[in-house]
């Protein structure tokens, strides 16, 4: 069976840099897979991506080299549970503001004893080249669950949030974090509110023992971000760097309206 070298690499306290897919189409998938990141995450939240593209998604991803990630459209049992058994080695749970969502993530997305996770399907073992035993016995030690805190509430819940067993990472959502804060919605700010926030959740997810994680807008960005210590990150998404590229193109000759490029 196949290592999730992502989770090794989180693990051993190193930052793994990937980014987000939002559109719904597998070819996109595959040729973002040769670009060099680690990870990337298909996403089903925001994004009008079925199940079925997801899945074909995961196998051209994991093709290509990088680990296959999902971040689901809400905590459910029903949402991990099935991108789980369709092929991603991890998931990326949205809006988790207390222990009690917490614990719901890791118990749908890990098998007994640890879990709640239900047997059955194919392409998950598919998925880490081996057969359905052997998946069944080392999953729980393979599948990356990574938490979202991206609301104020999960900022003052972050100590019993994050200290519940089984959680390998959690992601700051710049852009709700800052709305929830009654702000512009932003990947990043200079907003004292906001940079104390992080400041206490970086604190604490390391008391834990937990890799932090933060949705950054480019390179650059991404940089400083693993300088401060932070270490699953995600730049942009495929659409925000295909926009912004043509829009610095149409820019650069004089072309459109001037128009701001989508960013994420």
């Amino acid at each position: 069976m196949k290592t999730n070298h992502v989770r090794a690499k989180l693990k051993r306290g190193e930052p793994s840099v990937g980014t987000w897919l939002t559109l719904p189409d597998p070819i996109a998938a595959r040729l973002m897979a040769q670009a060099g990141f680690d990870w990337l995450t298909v996403e089903l939240e925001h994004a009008p991506v079925n199940l079925e593209t997801a899945a074909i998604s995961f196998a051209v991803i994991e093709a290509g080299g990088a680990v296959p990630l999902a971040r689901v459209p809400w905590n459910t049992g029903e949402n991990i549970k099935r991108v789980l058994d369709t092929g991603a080695w991890g998931i990326v749970v949205p809006m988790v503001n207390s222990r009690a969502e917490a614990e719901a993530a890791v118990a749908a997305a890990r098998y007994a004893p640890r879990g709640q996770r239900t047997i059955g399907g194919q392409l998950h073992a598919a998925s880490f080249h081996t057969d359905a035993a052997t998946y069944y016995q080392r999953a729980n030690d393979e599948i990356l669950v990574v938490i979202m805190i991206e609301h104020v509430k999960a900022v003052e819940a972050a100590d019993a949030i994050l200290s519940v067993s089984g959680i390998d990472a959690f992601f700051i959502g710049p852009n709700d974090l800052h709305h929830s804060m009654g702000k512009k919605p932003a990947f990043d700010s200079d907003d004292q509110e906001y940079c104390d926030a992080l400041k206490h959740v970086f604190a604490v997810g390391r008391k834990h023992g937990l890799a932090s994680g933060i949705h950054v807008l480019d390179a650059a960005a991404a940089q400083r971000r693993i300088a401060e210590g932070y270490q699953f990150i995600a730049i942009a998404s495929e659409t925000g760097m295909m926009l912004s590229k043509a829009r610095e193109t149409a820019d650069f000759l004089g072309l459109g309206s001037g128009r701001a490029a989508v960013k994420y």
